[in-house]
């Protein structure tokens, strides 16, 4: 059944708490957040598809194949999940240093391909890459909610976890860079006027 009609009166409820809680609470905003990221993600993943030339993949011109750029945001989907249900209040699921670690990796391989950043860029160009700085926007919305819930302490969250975000954040706009770079794309400096 897709309806239950418990949250008619604005209340749900997590794996955590026993008694039901408001949807405008803080761990429902980071849940609803992380959710958003994730369907976002989605589409973003569907136009990797059909836009990056040669299918999906970010080779690099030190040869370096950084990976088919659907299997990044399929493993960061799933990760978001882990997040998810860290937020809720889930026994022994949280985002581990590792998955970290291969975010850093990923973002260490692009940034080896752009020039390096002097200023702050207007988000735009390509299509893809204004999708992909709409996603970092998002993601740093999220990541704020969790914030906020681990400070109300309305949600117990791993440091690991919350690096994952920031990070993500910063793969995303990478991303945004290289695709606008591969399609040579000038980034545009704020003209602050």
């Amino acid at each position: 059944m897709l309806y239950t009609r418990k949250g008619d009166g604005g209340t749900t409820k997590v794996l955590n708490c026993d008694q039901r809680l408001s949807k405008s609470s803080a761990v429902a905003e980071a849940l609803g957040a992380v959710d958003e990221l994730n369907s976002l993600l989605g589409f973003v993943k569907t136009r990797f598809n059909v836009t990056v030339t040669g299918g999906n993949q970010i080779s690099t011109s030190r040869g370096y194949l950084i990976s088919t750029t659907g299997e990044i945001i399929d493993k960061i989907q799933h990760n978001l999940f882990i997040i998810q249900a860290e937020l809720a209040g889930a026994a022994g699921k949280t985002i581990v240093t590792e998955k970290v670690a291969a975010l850093e990796k990923i973002i260490d391989g692009i940034e080896k391909e752009l020039p390096p950043i002097k200023t702050f860029f207007v988000p735009g160009g390509a299509p893809l890459a204004a999708l992909l700085d709409y996603a970092r926007t998002v993601c740093r919305r999220a990541e704020r909610r969790m914030i906020a819930a681990r400070e109300k302490n309305e949600v117990t969250l791993s440091d690991s976890t919350a690096a994952y975000l920031n990070r993500l954040s910063s793969l995303l706009y990478a991303l945004a860079r290289l695709v606008n770079h591969q399609s040579g794309i000038t980034e545009e400096p704020p003209h602050y006027k």
